[in-house]
């Protein structure tokens, strides 16, 4: 059980285990049977504007896990609001759906709010957004793009918009709204003097840079009245000089608190360099936005403060509802891994939730506009997500081959689908690759992922033999009726280097050499010399690791810059991390290696157009992280002898854990 776990996992001498947290509560005279919400997050599970069944078996599942309310994902409203990866709010074309969608989840006995929203002239994709509309002739930081300035005439539409459509879902049975007035939207665009020099009603001192969202909630309050829920999310730090820091969301946060609004919670980031804080990832401390809640939340008039940000843990919800530093706790990433969060916290069953890692591939996904997906939860919006997997018609003897995760998540599939797995792993312990990633800075709650696999394979009796390398006779003595390969991959030979030196020692594999380095405990002298052809966040996690033991780190890269395989948030962070660090980093660089190198400690790397040379003097260490070539010599022979041979995960293609997960479950579902 993971360090996390246990701190989660409640004594059981108490009838309730986090009783602040699943006391009920009232917002607009609505009950909710405890303070757990789901934060707004697109899903794109409703391509064309109406309501997929998908995406209401999402919601359904949160509501029947527990929480309180749900506040899903921005539709579209004001006119100009055509998106067709979110549900159509603006006219009567998607009421049946929308009626559907309201009926399950508050039959569930939780309330249903969406969110008013618009990104304005920001973009979280590559490109230029040549629709995107604003406050001013300004620029988004981070695509360039530039908007289309809304005039007072098309601005008062936008509120019309926002107001009718409101009036509508609360026609269909939503329980209210949440404007979304942080993270660099279009309402926080309007608030800030970064993004808004309008001289005119819309601009100019705070109070002209609020009437958009003060205008906004009146429209709304006036047509829904006094019992229809309106939240907003506010900027507390946008993380821009001269943007919203606290000083000015204190003053935000008051003017809004007289609006009559039933709740608010305090936002970080905007669409700038800021962005990373949107979204905090594992590099993060644990609840990062606590603080700016704490002094934020005195400005709240009383307005009931929803706490949010990498919430992950049930003790650190029921401390902050506890300790009176907020009323409600929004969830978003924990709820997308295990639905079910609220009802096993609630059962004092804190150790078997599936917890977030932390890792935003989930926001990686949407923001490249592919259906929501998780790392640690394969069955995302199934429609039997929250339900034990079915029996198998027929029991079998099945033999998986690999520890890691994809592995793992075979075997306590295929078992407890009531299959005779026995699995076989060359490590003494779980986790494979990524038990080395989860010892780096930033990779720990990774181990989330395998603590919770084995601890279910345990509970199924999988028959696990570790510290065995298998080979094709051991498969075939098992006598199995189905082997899975989820043997994993190793990185491949960087071609720019002779061969020759394979054996020599000087240039290592990454992976292989990251064990050794974690176990010094004495800073180095001399420069660790890193070179990238990865491009994958576990990269410079490990640059971390060598930064603090080496005097120097350099990373070489073929590409024109690092991180390109990341998302824009997470590249954010490895960007600052690497700069604030001083780790250096020469790009469009190949190692060149020269005769002189054992005697003289001295890498020499050449520009890849140019080849003019530089060196890097005094290398203690030197290691490549390339992309690796399947691990699968026993599946030809597997198969040769006859026997059924599923290859999954790194075996098959390396990717992400995602797809590791992904596809043990698949491959332990269908067998």
């Amino acid at each position: 059980m993971s360090a996390r776990a246990a701190t989660a996992d409640a004594s059981m001498e108490d009838e309730q285990p986090y009783p602040h947290l699943f006391a009920p509560f009232e917002l607009a005279g609505r009950r909710l049977r405890n303070r757990v919400a789901h934060l707004a997050i697109l899903t794109t599970l409703s391509p064309g504007g109406q309501v997929s069944d998908r995406h209401i078996q999402y919601c359904l599942n949160r509501a029947r896990g527990g929480a309180a309310m749900i506040v899903a994902e921005p539709v579209n409203m004001a006119p100009h609001q055509h998106a067709a990866i979110k549900v159509n709010a603006r006219d009567d074309g998607a009421l049946d759906s929308l009626k559907r969608w309201a009926a399950a989840v508050e039959g569930e006995d939780c309330r249903l709010l969406a969110q008013v929203q618009d990104s304005g002239r920001g973009r979280h994709a590559p490109g230029r957004n040549l629709d995107s509309v604003g406050a001013a002739p300004l620029p988004d930081d981070i695509s360039w793009s530039m908007p289309h300035v809304l005039t007072i005439p098309e601005i008062r539409i936008m509120i019309e918009g926002f107001a009718a459509g409101s009036l509508r879902l609360q026609r269909c049975g939503f329980s209210g709204v949440e404007i979304s007035a942080g993270h660099g939207h279009l309402f926080a665009q309007f608030m800030s003097p970064w993004s808004n020099n309008r001289e005119d009603a819309y601009g100019g001192d705070l109070e002209g840079r609020m009437r958009l969202v003060v205008e906004t909630i009146a429209a709304i309050r006036a047509a829904c009245g006094s019992g229809f829920i309106i939240g907003v999310k506010t900027p507390g730090d946008d993380g821009v000089a001269a943007g919203i820091p606290p000083s000015t969301a204190a003053g935000i946060i008051a003017r809004l608190s007289r609006t009559g609004i039933d709740y608010m919670s305090f936002a970080q980031g905007t669409h700038a360099r800021s962005l990373e804080m949107h979204v905090p990832d594992a590099h993060w401390p644990a609840l990062p936005f606590r603080e700016l809640m704490r002094r934020l939340r005195p400005h709240a008039g009383g307005v009931p403060v929803m706490a949010i940000g990498r919430i992950t843990d049930p003790a650190e919800a029921e401390g902050l509802v506890a300790q009176g530093e907020a009323e409600l706790v929004g969830l978003g990433r924990a709820l997308i891994t295990d639905p079910a969060w609220p009802e096993k916290a609630a059962a004092g069953r804190a150790r078997d939730i599936r917890y977030c890692v932390s890792g935003n591939a989930c926001w990686y996904n949407v923001t490249a506009l592919h259906r929501l997906a998780c790392d640690n939860n394969p069955r995302v919006g199934e429609p039997d997500e929250l339900l034990p997997l079915p029996q198998a018609a027929a029991r079998k003897r099945v033999v998986v081959v690999g520890a890691g995760i994809a592995g793992l998540e075979a075997a306590w599939v295929a078992a407890s689908r009531g299959h005779e797995v026995i699995l076989l792993g060359r490590s003494a312990e779980v986790g494979g690759k990524l038990r080395l990633h989860a010892a780096l800075p930033g990779g720990e709650p990774l181990s989330s992922i395998y603590d919770f696999q084995f601890a279910e394979a345990q509970k199924a009796r999988v028959r696990m033999e570790l510290g065995v390398t298998a080979g094709v006779e051991d498969v075939l003595a098992l006598g199995p009726d189905a082997v899975v390969l989820a043997t994993g991959a190793s990185m491949i030979w960087p071609l720019c280097l002779p061969a020759s030196l394979r054996a020599e020692g000087y240039v290592q594999d990454l992976r292989a050499a990251l064990p050794g380095i974690l176990g010094l405990n004495v800073r180095q002298p001399g420069t660790a010399v890193l070179y990238d052809q990865d491009h994958t966040e576990g990269t410079y996690c490990a640059a971390l690791a060598l930064h603090r033991r080496f005097e120097r780190v350099v990373i070489l890269t073929p590409r024109e810059s690092i991180a390109q395989d990341t998302s824009i948030v997470t590249r954010q962070g490895i960007y600052r991390r690497v700069n604030l660090l001083g780790i250096e980093v020469a790009v469009l660089s190949e190692p060149k290696w020269t005769e002189d190198f054992e005697m003289e400690a001295r890498l020499t790397y050449a520009n890849i157009y140019t080849g003019q040379e530089r060196h890097v003097e005094d290398v203690a260490f030197f290691a490549y992280s390339t992309p690796r070539a399947p691990d699968d010599a026993l599946a030809a022979p597997l198969r040769a002898a006859g026997l059924p041979v599923h290859v999954i995960g790194d075996a098959k293609v390396a990717r992400a854990p995602m797809a590791a997960t992904a596809e043990g479950y698949a491959i332990g579902r269908s067998l």
